[in-house]
């Protein structure tokens, strides 16, 4: 299977749509979103890298390299694949999971400011976790997962109610969202009032989102929510443009937006869950991560492929400052993402840029 690109005219921008073909499908795809797509990855396997080498046992890039490729001493083996990769792995798919999930929810209600933490949708699928944790122990590796799944259901569909009556502008999502939020935050507040202390103590380190204490069964279980996930996003992503132009635009398209933008959500939904329940609540990297991608795009809708690149590197590079910036002390890496992330919506919320807030 090859990828054709169409030849492009003399004088084309960079920005330009070209026609691509893979096997029997074919698309238009920005050359300036492809190449903004090369430049994350590589950042990101430069994150990577940097963040197998710092720790207890500090190794060079090249070692770290050629373990990467099969080769590399016994002790450079044992530190990189049994120490650290699993921790990395587990930042690269939380990261990539929330940053879809912010491009998804942004560009289904057309709103900037739109995103699963800051409606709610974090905030349900934590008590939800927290209640599977306090109410009935930790259980399988399954059951906070669906319990968090479900929490992040509620929200959202509490979120949708208020806004049919509260109206969708930028504001009136924020609030609505800061209220959703408020509310399933004291229900948590409540489950560690009433827990054990064995509970209490398993749920505020769960609490605290970190990547810490986290390893190959939690990178597990969002690989395969993410597998999943894909199989129904792939066919609805290719609805996105017309979603963003209104469901009226949509419908005229021959789409059916109210079906789609449901799917869609459920989907922002699940791969929200599955995150908070693996690692706990990392805020804003589904708000930033989305930004980030259309600014470095260009385009006015944020890619759900960059998004999550973003993403990926946005939360691998905060566990890497958490560990390293006041070692010995580590840092929870939901404290680092949201020491950038909140400056960052009060950017957006000051200068209330067209297209971002409204």
């Amino acid at each position: 299977m090859s990828v054709l690109p169409a030849r492009m005219p003399r004088g084309r921008r960079s920005g330009a749509r070209v026609p691509v073909r893979v096997g029997p499908v074919s698309a238009r795809v920005s050359l300036r979103t492809v190449l903004v797509s090369a430049l994350a990855v590589v950042t990101t396997g430069v994150v990577v890298v940097l963040a197998l080498t710092a720790g207890d046992y500090p190794l060079s890039p090249g070692q770290v390299v050629a373990v990467l490729l099969g080769g590399g001493d016994a002790g450079a083996r044992l530190v990189v694949i049994d120490l650290r990769l699993a921790r990395v792995v587990l930042g690269l798919l939380a990261g990539a999971m929330l940053g879809v999930a912010g491009a998804i929810v942004q560009t289904t209600t057309r709103n900037g400011l739109a995103s699963p933490d800051l409606l709610g949708v974090t905030a349900g699928a934590g008590a939800g976790a927290v209640a599977m944790l306090v109410l009935t122990g930790p259980g399988t590796v399954l059951a906070t997962p669906v319990a968090a799944l479900l929490g992040g259901l509620a929200a959202a569909a509490l979120v949708a109610l208020l806004l049919r009556y509260a109206g969708s502008t930028g504001l009136q999502v924020l609030l609505v969202g800061v209220g959703v939020s408020a509310f399933f935050g004291g229900l948590t507040s409540w489950l560690l009032l009433v827990a054990s202390i064995d509970d209490l103590a398993r749920a505020n380190v769960w609490l605290t989102g970190s990547l810490g204490e986290r390893g190959a069964a939690e990178a597990t279980v969002l690989a395969v929510t993410l597998a999943v996930t894909a199989v129904v996003l792939v066919p609805l992503a290719a609805r996105l443009p017309a979603l963003e132009l209104g469901r009226d635009v949509a419908a005229a398209l021959g789409h059916r937006p109210a079906r789609a933008e449901a799917g869609l959500l459920l989907c922002a939904v699940a791969l929200t869950s599955a995150t908070v329940a693996m690692v706990g609540p990392i805020g804003f990297v589904a708000l930033v991560a989305p930004h980030l991608a259309r600014m470095a795009s260009g385009a006015p809708r944020a890619s759900l492929v960059v998004s999550g690149l973003v993403g990926a590197a946005v939360v691998t590079a905060s566990d890497l400052v958490a560990r390293v910036a006041f070692a010995p002390l580590l840092l929870p890496t939901g404290a680092v993402t949201a020491a950038v992330g909140a400056p960052f919506l009060i950017w957006l919320l000051v200068l209330g840029r067209k297209g971002f807030t409204s």
